[in-house]
This record gives structure tokens, C-alpha cells and sequence, in this order.
């Protein structure tokens, strides 16, 4: 008998923050739009929250995110140009313990067809900390958009191949003596 080689979909839990000086629920689309397409994808919502144009107040959400067991991934949006009041990177690079550099220059090739050169100005970001995926978003409805159909949705579905982040899950914890040539410990 031919082995079953289809992978089941794993649903995440996903976290949205919201990064904006002015919206509210009611008038916050991106953030509706990324939880609309996750909870379409499969996966569940985990949290949503809307935040000042403030790094400590971002920082702040996103850490308690990080240390939440049953989040596994937070989407931001907003907050990522080039302004005084945009803070977003400076609020989240200090807490990943690895950035996804391929997650913004992929970014930014996908959104040169669609607005040009203005896409230098997005400085969208994506790493991992604590075993958490955070991808930080600008913040109009197309950039999220784009960001989830082209991006992250397929590398948070465990059938992606030739591979995805979700296989890599189980080993984002792992330190570099966990993995030591000998197989010994010291």
C-alpha cells in the first residue's frame, strides 16, 4: 500500500495587535481583515488588541504574547514606516531572538509591483522569540493583505512544501549545545 504522504493542517494560535493613534474596533480594518483570513485559514484568534503609536505600550503587549503558552504566532499591523511615530520595529526587534530577514525583503519584492519604490519606506519585519512567530505588518488593508495571501499564510500551513515554520515548531527552542557534534552535553 502507497504511503499516505498528505499532511494534516495544524491550526496556531494567533494574536493581532493593531498599531494606531486614531482607530478603534469599529474602525479598524486591517486588523479585522488578518484575523478575517486566519480564522478563514483554520487557525484560531487567539487575542486582538489595538495599541497606541507607542514602543513601550507595543513592547509590552507583544512580550506578554511571547510568554503566553497557547500563542504560537502574533500578526501586527501598523506602525512600521519611516515617521516619528512609527515605532513598531524598534518596539519588537529587541525582543526576537532571531530575525526572518527573507520575511521583509520578500515583503517589499511583492509590494514593489503594487505601489514601487514607496515600498522602501515599509520597514515589515518578521522573527521569533520564545518560540513565537511575530510578523510586523504596515498598516493599510492591501499591505495586510498582501503580507497574508502571499506570505504568511502559506508558511504557517504545515502541508507548504518543500518546507514551512510550522515543521520547524518543535525545534525553534533548541540552543546551539542541544546540538553539540558528540551528541554529549557538557
Amino acid at each position: 500500500m502507497a504511503e499516505k504522504n498528505e499532511r494534516e493542517f495544524l491550526a496556531l494560535g494567533v494574536a493581532v495587535l493593531t498599531i494606531s493613534d486614531t482607530r478603534t474596533e469599529a474602525t479598524d480594518k486591517s486588523g479585522r481583515l488578518l484575523v478575517d483570513r486566519l480564522e478563514r485559514a483554520g487557525h484560531h484568534r487567539v487575542d486582538k488588541q489595538i495599541v497606541p503609536d507607542d514602543v513601550y505600550q507595543i513592547r509590552a503587549v507583544v512580550a506578554r504574547w511571547i510568554a503566553q503558552a497557547d500563542c504560537q504566532v502574533i500578526l501586527t499591523t501598523g506602525g512600521t514606516g519611516v515617521t516619528g511615530r512609527d515605532g513598531t520595529p524598534e518596539a519588537v526587534a529587541p525582543l526576537l531572538d532571531k530575525v526572518i530577514d527573507g520575511f521583509g525583503e520578500m515583503f517589499r519584492m511583492l509590494s514593489h509591483d503594487d505601489i514601487g519604490t514607496a515600498t522602501m519606506q515599509s520597514r515589515a519585519l518578521a522573527g521569533v522569540a520564545n518560540g513565537t512567530y511575530v510578523f510586523c505588518l504596515p498598516g493599510s488593508g492591501g499591505a495586510c493583505a498582501l503580507g497574508w495571501d502571499k506570505l504568511i499564510s502559506h508558511q504557517l500551513d504545515y502541508r507548504t512544501r518543500p518546507c514551512n515554520l510550522v515543521e520547524l515548531m518543535p525545534r525553534l527552542l533548541e540552543t546551539l549545545g542541544d546540538r553539540h557534534p558528540t551528541g554529549h552535553h557538557h
